[in-house]
């Protein structure tokens, strides 16, 4: 009997040992929780998505007229209407045949920004854009000017 109380003490001791060891804190997770902060070596920041486009020998000119009086009037509105941040336009050389020349990006808050985004979007790009058939007319006509070799999105960071 002695023996049997002695093993259910053991095992007792031994299961919260177990259990404690679970639940407490490593000195990385206490100090983040005193700092607020994760334990990541760096904090986040917003949300950019980024387009590279290849616009056709020769035109990349063409096509930047084109988003001047079309997309610019959209990113304009939106960010006076909080929607994004801000947007950046990069225009360089290819490093290949294959490769983008140009590079839109769309800085957003956060993540939570693209939940309902096209409800937000799609009065405003009605407003400056037109009608959905105008919009088409739009695209097919960039077309003949530009390919849209990929989207990402990425968060931004910031070193600790």
């Amino acid at each position: 009997m002695r023996t049997r109380i002695l093993a259910i003490v053991a095992l007792t001791c031994g299961l919260s040992g177990v259990c404690l060891a679970q639940s407490s804190a490593t000195p990385a997770t206490t100090a983040a929780k005193a700092t607020g902060g994760s334990s990541a070596p760096y904090n986040e920041g917003p949300v950019w998505t980024l387009t590279m486009i290849k616009t056709k020998t020769g035109l990349a000119d063409e096509y930047i007229k084109q988003i001047t009086g079309t997309v610019k009037p959209v990113y304009d509105e939106e960010k006076k209407q909080k929607v994004i941040l801000d947007y950046k336009i990069l225009n360089g050389e290819a490093s290949d045949p294959h490769d983008f020349n140009i590079l839109i990006l769309v800085e957003y808050p956060n993540w939570a920004a693209f939940d309902n985004l096209r409800d937000k979007m799609d009065p405003v790009i009605a407003k400056v854009m037109g009608s959905e058939e105008q919009r088409r007319d739009l695209a097919v006509k960039r077309l003949d000017v530009r390919e849209i070799l990929g989207t990402k999105t990425m968060r931004e960071i910031t070193l600790k």
